[in-house]
């Protein structure tokens, strides 16, 4: 009897575990920003209690509170994606060609992005890092999602407005509030 009771407590515990990780907000709770939830009338409005600081490595989304800085270390072949909110908050992502291991893939990050950013509104989106390293498709596929009998597509030249369009569609944000800039390796700051 006593084996059940422990064997249902450990079920319980997981299972609040992963409530808490998958819930809305609950991934922004796992990486230190969270939301909390007022009633203003018939809509509730979403207040962020993230951050003011955060340092958002390869296949990381994170946000910080308005007027904070995001911070991407060591981008060489990766591109970031950080989203203006019109509250002055920023929410960006890491993206890179091959998925650090416990991290989001390539062709996660858009929608762990948009699923942070919620239905805030967006001022803009700014995409920066190595775009000629970029083909727009792995933002739909990661490289590591072809077999080995599959050739991934690779980048002929650098295609700036094709990864706008990429980052638009993933982001379902009129392509008009993305830019591209090709940014030379080395840390990149966002405030």
């Amino acid at each position: 009897m006593i084996d059940i009771k422990r064997g249902t407590a450990v079920l319980l515990v997981a299972l609040v575990g992963a409530l808490s990780v998958t819930s809305p907000g609950g991934a922004a709770a796992a990486d230190g920003a969270r939301r909390e939830t007022t009633s203003t009338g018939s809509r509730a409005a979403v207040r962020s209690t993230a951050p003011d600081r955060a340092t958002v490595t390869e296949g990381q989304v994170k946000e910080v509170e308005p007027g904070g800085v995001i911070t991407y270390p060591s981008v060489t072949s990766c591109l970031t994606v950080t989203v203006r909110l019109r509250d002055g908050g920023l929410v960006g992502a890491h993206a890179s060609l091959f998925r650090v291991p416990g991290e989001l893939r390539s062709d996660e990050i858009l929608a762990a992005l948009e699923h942070l950013v919620g239905d805030r509104p967006v001022k803009a989106v700014e995409v920066k890092g190595a775009v000629g390293a970029w083909h727009p498709g792995y933002f739909v596929r990661a490289i590591e999602a072809y077999g080995e009998d599959e050739q991934p597509p690779y980048p002929t030249h650098p295609d700036p407005e094709g990864v706008a369009r990429a980052v638009s569609r993933g982001l379902e944000l009129p392509r008009r509030l993305v830019t591209v800039e090709d940014v030379p390796d080395g840390d990149q700051t966002a405030s």
